[in-house]
């Protein structure tokens, strides 16, 4: 669904049919540590990027709105990404799990060039 920021995000979701007027972020409110969302997040929000770059189904997102000064100026979100087939953290989740990187790049050797 495209977001307030005009990017595409699976997380995001919005309802304003017959009267609702909905508008949440499910990856947030998945973190009951993080302060509640807010529309204008998605304005500083990476996923919609990550997932642009990194489309692993291995991977997993945690997102969590840090406060800035005030409460509010400086308010970002700040996202945590780890691979759920080899259970490790991901250092940068535009790039991908390692692990699964090598063993693309393994499959791929084993496909190679064909010699005929």
């Amino acid at each position: 669904m495209r977001t307030p920021a005009g990017k595409e995000c699976p997380h995001y979701y919005e309802d304003f049919h017959r009267g609702r007027s909905t508008q949440e972020c499910r990856l947030i409110q998945a973190n009951p540590a993080s302060p509640p969302w807010h529309p204008r997040d998605c304005f500083s929000c990476p996923v919609p990027a990550i997932l642009q770059a990194n489309g692993s189904p291995n991977l997993v997102l945690r997102g969590t709105v840090r406060k800035g000064f005030l409460g509010l100026i400086g308010r970002r979100v700040e996202v945590r990404a780890s691979c759920a087939k080899h259970q490790i953290p991901i250092e940068d989740p535009y790039v991908g799990c390692p692990r699964c990187s090598a063993e693309l790049v393994d499959i791929v050797g084993l496909l190679g060039p064909h010699d005929e």
